[in-house]
């Protein structure tokens, strides 16, 4: 009996010597920083971007109110590489949560990178083809052979391939020059280019009469459109799954808001901030479902989107290997938001062919 006792005795000081130990490790629970990073960058440069709910979440500040009672800092870092430069910093382990364009964030899947896609964010989204106002082109056809600069490795550079195929013609009946926006804007201006395939960043040059639109995807089907993804560093998801839980409640949360058309004159507003003006936000809205687009679910039919999207940038060679689409989402995170929030039934599901 003595023995016993006495084993009983020392594995309880043993428990109570460790559980200061086990304390702090729940206490260490939690990150210190959270590193968010967008390839969204408005007019100047500014740190604003616009067109959907992340980025939204950004320009009020949502984060910062969320994990501020827990003492967590929250980082951000927006990209003027966009998407290429945003894949580079998950691969050095730099950044944790990000917003990136379709072909990047399915570039960097199919490299290897160790990411989560845990909620779309922002569908049905155009690009528009322009010339120099006083250019004789009125059609794609027309600028055979032609210089056409755009930013090649974002989401821009699939819908554009996709379109020129669409149309009868390849990469190479084009003289396709990489450069971003306001580089372009001076290179067409100057003539050094004679066309900028942009999204509706372009909608200022625009209304300066530098430029002038010949085409755009709004007649297409969506696989022509660009799209974009919430994605987590997987280490980071691993480490901290109640972290991403909370940032995706914030996400979808805003999702819902921004949704509702009577919220669409003071959305228009905020995005507004980035530098684009409201009347071509609201331009380069017409016609745009906004449930639709800020839906965050993963229904048959944006999966469907996905995986298309994949299949054109392989066949189109932009994309190198391949990605296992459904392993590659993660929809716990935005299932248990939907239920937080009860909004289980606001955005109807839709079937892989839109239905």
């Amino acid at each position: 009996m003595f023995k016993w006792s006495k084993v009983l005795f020392a594995g309880l000081l043993s428990t109570a010597t460790l559980l200061p130990a086990i304390q702090t490790s729940a206490a260490e629970a939690k990150p210190s920083v959270i590193r968010f990073a967008s390839p969204m960058v408005g007019t100047g440069n500014r740190p604003v971007g616009y067109g959907n709910y992340y980025a939204t979440a950004q320009t009020l500040g949502l984060f910062e109110k969320e994990f501020q009672k827990d003492g967590i800092k929250v980082q951000w870092n927006n990209f003027k590489g966009a998407g290429p430069a945003i894949n580079e910093s998950y691969a050095n382990g730099l950044v944790d949560i990000t917003w990136i364009g379709d072909l990047p964030g399915l570039i960097g899947k199919a490299s290897r990178l160790d990411t989560k896609l845990v909620a779309m964010a922002g569908s049905q989204d155009n690009t528009y083809l322009v010339v120099a106002s006083g250019s004789p082109a009125k059609s794609i056809a027309d600028l055979k052979g032609k210089r056409i600069g755009f930013f090649k490795g974002t989401n821009l550079h699939l819908s554009i391939i996709n379109v020129v195929k669409k149309y009868g013609f390849s990469e190479k009946d084009f003289r396709f020059v990489n450069m971003d926006g306001p580089v372009a804007y001076s290179a067409l201006a100057s003539g050094d280019i004679d066309a900028i395939w942009s999204s509706s960043y372009i909608f200022p040059v625009v209304d300066r009469g530098i430029a002038k639109i010949i085409y755009s995807t709004k007649n297409e089907p969506d696989l022509y459109k660009t799209s974009g993804y919430v994605l987590v560093n997987s280490k980071f998801e691993q480490k901290y799954p109640e972290v991403v839980q909370r940032v995706v409640n914030v996400l979808v949360k805003q999702a819902a808001w921004e949704s509702k058309p009577a919220n669409k004159d003071a959305l228009f507003k905020l995005w507004a901030k980035s530098g684009i003006s409201y009347s071509n936000i609201n331009k380069a809205h017409i016609g745009v479902d906004l449930k639709r687009h800020s839906a965050p679910i993963f229904d048959a039919y944006n999966v469907s989107l996905i995986k298309q999207k994949l299949k054109a940038g392989q066949d189109l060679k932009l994309i190198r290997g391949n990605v296992d689409v459904d392993k590659w989402i993660e929809p716990k995170y935005v299932n248990n938001a939907l239920k937080t929030l009860n909004l289980q039934n606001y955005w109807k599901p839709l079937n892989a062919n839109g239905q």
